[in-house]
């Protein structure tokens, strides 16, 4: 990269990042201060965000468009140690997400976000001419749904919901037919919804209701979906003899309710007891207020008693009593809210609205469809992530483990967040380039 390439480099969504990981390492080391055994951990943090950030820097300094060449190479690669995660990843909490290499541990899921975006964005990029939305729709699918799907037999629900937004936002920017997209939300939103009804019967309500009990009865299950996938087949035969609206409006409708009926129900077999407690306090923290609630609860109190200003660096009495669990990782924003109040907090919204912004701004500017689309995909991940994360945070989103981008403590997400932002910066230094168009 020329000097002159250096020095277009967005610096609005460069300083933000950088600030962003200062505060992280500050409140991860204000998190480990008052135990002994944590107290290195924003030494490795301060380890990573630097590898993160020279990564970022190498990225940025090369053409993007190289990526367009080998995404499908790196997509296929980056399958392989998600894969070997499952059979021989390490163990925690009846889930294997990590790869142990000696004293290294790397979650492979969290650069498999990044490699299915650049797939993603070069498919619809190859195909913007096509014309043939349903076969693009139908692809684009394939490719979140593979590494979706193993991500979330880890099982690790956290990262599979991510790929979600990913799917939903770049169909939606690279002009797939909107009822394509309502259907994709319409499948996800009854999943939840099934999923939440069924989990708030049995361990809330805890009494019997005629609808949810028949969807918990595996035998009738399977029934319902044998009946629904008759009709489907009926209206499947109805449209392709008569080409008449209501028959392609049956499939569209019982198409959503099969997905989502068997997903839900399969769902719930591979959903671990603690994943499922997080869902249930969620909607009723009370339920288990010292066990798995207990983490709802302190937050939420820790961000309260943050008031408006925050009691002060090292002075949070949830985080340095230890009344908050995982408070450098999945709560670094509630410990953050303690210490440096509502202000602070606000400090922090507008560091990542300055970053969205930026990102929204390139994908306007840039002339390459495929740089427009990368930016979409990176643009949904960094979003979901705030609004899950400080959303758990608030007791206002379910407990699912997605870290806070570049400031929740952990080398993998650090690294595959900078990664994406050092792509961001190859993109707007050549935004007025063809580069695969």
């Amino acid at each position: 990269m020329r000097l002159k390439d250096i020095l277009e480099i967005d610096f609005l969504i460069l300083l933000p990042v950088i600030i962003l990981m200062v505060l992280g390492i500050i409140f991860i080391y204000s998190a480990g201060a008052s135990a002994a055994s944590d107290s290195n951990e924003y030494i490795r943090q301060i380890v990573w965000a630097s590898v993160g950030l020279a990564i970022a820097l190498v990225f940025s300094m090369l053409n993007y468009g190289r990526l367009h060449k080998f995404s499908h190479y790196i997509y296929l690669l980056s399958l392989i140690p998600l894969i070997f995660t499952i059979i021989f990843g390490q163990d925690v909490f009846g889930a294997r997400r990590w790869l142990r290499i000696g004293p290294l541990g790397i979650q492979p899921s969290e650069f498999v976000k990044i490699t299915s975006v650049i797939f993603l964005a070069r498919y619809l990029a190859d195909t913007r001419r096509s014309g043939k939305s349903f076969i693009r729709f139908l692809v684009s699918c394939i490719i979140i749904f593979i590494p979706m799907s193993i991500v979330f037999v880890q099982p690790d629900l956290g990262t599979a919901i991510v790929f979600f937004p990913i799917l939903i936002i770049m169909l939606y920017v690279a002009g797939i037919t909107i009822r394509y997209i309502i259907f994709t939300i319409s499948c996800f939103l009854l999943i939840a919804t099934l999923t939440l009804l069924s989990l708030w019967q049995a361990y809330i309500y805890r009494k019997p209701l005629p609808l949810i009990e028949i969807l918990n009865n595996p035998l009738l299950t399977v029934i319902i979906l044998i009946i629904f996938c008759i009709i489907l087949g009926i209206a499947l035969i109805g449209y392709l003899k008569y080409r008449k609206p209501y028959f392609y409006w049956m499939m569209y409708v019982f198409a959503i309710i099969i997905i989502s009926l068997g997903v839900s129900f399969a769902g719930r077999m591979f959903l671990s007891n603690y994943q499922i407690m997080r869902l249930i306090v969620f909607l009723d923290p009370g339920v288990d207020s010292q066990g798995a609630g207990w983490h709802i609860i302190q937050s939420v109190t820790a961000i309260g008693g943050g008031g408006l200003f925050g009691k002060g660096l090292l002075q949070g009495t949830l985080s340095q009593f230890r009344f908050l669990p995982q408070k450098s990782t999945d709560f670094i924003f509630s410990i953050f809210s303690e210490e440096a109040g509502f202000i602070g907090g606000l400090i922090v919204f507008s560091l990542f609205l300055i970053i969205f912004l930026r990102i929204i701004r390139i994908m306007k500017t840039t002339i390459d469809p495929f740089a427009e689309y990368i930016c979409t995909g990176l643009l949904s991940i960094y979003v979901f992530h705030f609004i899950i994360n400080v959303g758990m945070a608030m007791g206002i989103m379910p407990i699912t483990g997605i870290p806070l981008s570049f400031m929740s403590s952990g080398g993998s997400a650090l690294i595959s967040s900078l990664m994406g932002i050092g792509i961001i910066q190859s993109i707007h230094v050549r935004r007025y380039l063809p580069q695969t168009l």
